[in-house]
């Protein structure tokens, strides 16, 4: 499927100024993915990039953006409160990119919880679900339950995207934590871990990042 990409800027907190994005837009996209990174990686990492190309494939467009400590080179992360800010600028940006486009939320893993506690405290603007990439439950070897806790305050459906082998989330953690909430469908990828990689003896032979597209294809038919 042919796309276009935009690459723009937009401002994410007033004090921390400006930071990248990339708009990738298929033909007849109905749905704007807003796709945050990981802790250690940026916009342009190998797995935005594909996810965003394969969520392209079936016609959902994404908008890529970067954190100001990452649009700086990395280094420490900012305050909770300029991330959270970041994750509705960004919603923002992209629902004046492609104001046509129903709006989803979420990202890999550090972004994904930043986007989930923005919408915690406050519902984000035309933002009409939120897609968590690899949900970082908790640190490895540190198994808990409490980056959970401002989950129920979301009011918006929550698709979660976890490899059984994924040491952030381990599964007798997780699928409690899910069924407990109203609005959460839990899709487990098998063999993949917190980066989706995955195992020679994986029960399908279906590529992870053509599923994860599959499924929030399917995911975000429900939610029209």
């Amino acid at each position: 499927m042919s796309y276009e990409m935009i690459e723009s800027k937009f401002i994410a907190t007033p004090e921390k100024g400006e930071v990248s994005s990339i708009l990738i837009r298929p033909d007849n996209a109905k749905w704007l993915l807003v796709l945050g990174h990981g802790a250690g990686t940026n916009m342009r990492h190998s797995t935005l990039q594909t996810i965003a190309e394969r969520l392209a494939d079936i016609g959902i467009a994404t908008f890529r953006y970067q954190f100001p400590y990452m649009e700086r080179g990395g280094g420490g992360r900012e305050s909770e409160a300029v991330a959270l800010q970041t994750v509705r600028s960004a919603g923002a940006a992209a629902h004046e990119a492609a104001s046509d486009l129903s709006i989803l939320v979420g990202g890999h893993s550090y972004s994904g919880r930043m986007s989930s506690m923005s919408a915690a405290k406050e519902p984000i603007e035309h933002v009409k679900g939120l897609v968590f990439f690899a949900f970082p439950l908790h640190p490895s070897g540190r198994e808990g339950t409490e980056r959970a806790e401002h989950l129920s305050d979301v009011t918006i459906p929550m698709l979660f995207l976890s490899g059984t082998r994924d040491k952030l989330a381990v599964l007798d953690l997780l699928e409690p934590v899910c069924e407990k909430l109203d609005k959460a469908t839990l899709h487990l990828l098998d063999t993949a871990d917190h980066g989706f990689k995955v195992l020679k003896r994986r029960k399908t032979e279906e590529d992870v990042f053509v599923e994860m597209a599959r499924v929030i294809s399917e995911w975000a038919s429900k939610l029209e």
